[in-house]
């Protein structure tokens, strides 16, 4: 038995919609609100609440903020003016201070330096005339003169590259393994010249004597309380060619190459034909005393304009 298939043809007609006999209802609620009332709430909602075109409302904002601006900026500007003269005046008064105080430190400081070179002199004259036979040598060893003859230069730095901080096999002693130069080490290379037959020494220029101390301020070195930076060069004098050999060949020489070996701390030593020390900046007496009129004698004016 065949079936017959339907001819596809043959247009068929849509399937009639359900509400299709309730046309009126139907175009009631698919138009709920009047073509007319539509147009117009459409129209009042682009001009806006207050009649003015969205557009024309936002141009306007703008306006009245940036007028606002221009009158905050005027007015600072304004105020910016009338105190520049105040802060111009205070500003010069506070200068003027400053280098009124620097000039009076400055006068003080010179007044200082008068006062020390007066009592200095004093104390090498007294030195030269008590000394006897010794005179000379006590004046070298008190570091009193200035001393100039031959010697050795030897030059100790930092390793390149140092650090501040830091820990190793040093630091169990004291010491940082970072390559930096310490009060210690100077310590040892300065008496290890002493020992090796120096006769005067100084560092970076700063006098040592029997009394002068060697410490330390963070990583700062200090000679009789003032800091010194490295690279620190060592002035010795003595028998030059000898005093370098003695003082390499000694355990604080060798101490200084084992320095130079493992931490890379730099150093140079050379011999000198002719190296000069200066005088020691201040002598501290500790058992002598100024005879009776001496300083009406020699220097009446010290004491005057001191506090």
């Amino acid at each position: 038995m065949s079936q017959q298939r339907p001819d596809r043809s043959t247009p068929q007609k849509p399937a009639a919609r359900p509400d299709a006999s309730m046309s009126l209802l139907t175009n009631v609620m698919d138009h709920s609100l009047d073509d007319g009332y539509a147009e117009a709430a459409a129209r009042k909602s682009a001009v806006g609440v207050s009649g003015l075109p969205r557009t024309l409302r936002a141009k306007l904002g703008l306006a009245a903020g940036l007028v606002l601006a221009a009158v905050v900026v005027t007015v600072g500007a304004a105020q910016a003016r009338i105190a520049a003269p105040t802060l111009a005046k205070e500003r010069e008064e506070l200068i003027n201070r400053i280098q009124k105080g620097t000039d009076a430190a400055d006068e003080l400081q010179e007044r200082v330096d008068e006062t020390r070179a007066a009592v200095s002199r004093m104390q090498r004259e007294a030195l030269k005339k008590h000394g006897g036979d010794k005179a000379e040598l006590l004046a070298l060893l008190a570091g009193s003169t200035q001393v100039t003859g031959p010697g050795v230069r030897l030059v100790v730095d930092d390793a390149k590259g140092t650090e501040s901080s830091g820990g190793g096999p040093r630091e169990s002693s004291g010491f940082s393994d970072t390559g930096r130069v310490r009060d210690r080490d100077m310590q040892r290379v300065v008496n290890g010249l002493w020992e090796s037959g120096a006769e005067a020494i100084s560092v970076n220029g700063q006098r040592l004597t029997s009394l002068s101390a060697i410490r330390a301020a963070g990583d700062a070195i200090l000679v009789d309380n003032k800091p010194l930076v490295p690279p620190y060069t060592v002035l010795a004098v003595g028998d030059g060619q000898r005093l370098s050999t003695a003082f390499q060949d000694s355990a604080d020489g060798q101490y200084l190459h084992v320095l130079q070996e493992n931490y890379g701390v730099r150093t140079r030593i050379s011999a000198e034909n002719e190296v000069t020390l200066p005088p020691a900046p201040s002598l501290i007496v500790r058992t002598a005393q100024p005879k009776a009129g001496a300083a009406k004698a020699d220097g009446a004016d010290i004491g005057k304009g001191t506090s």
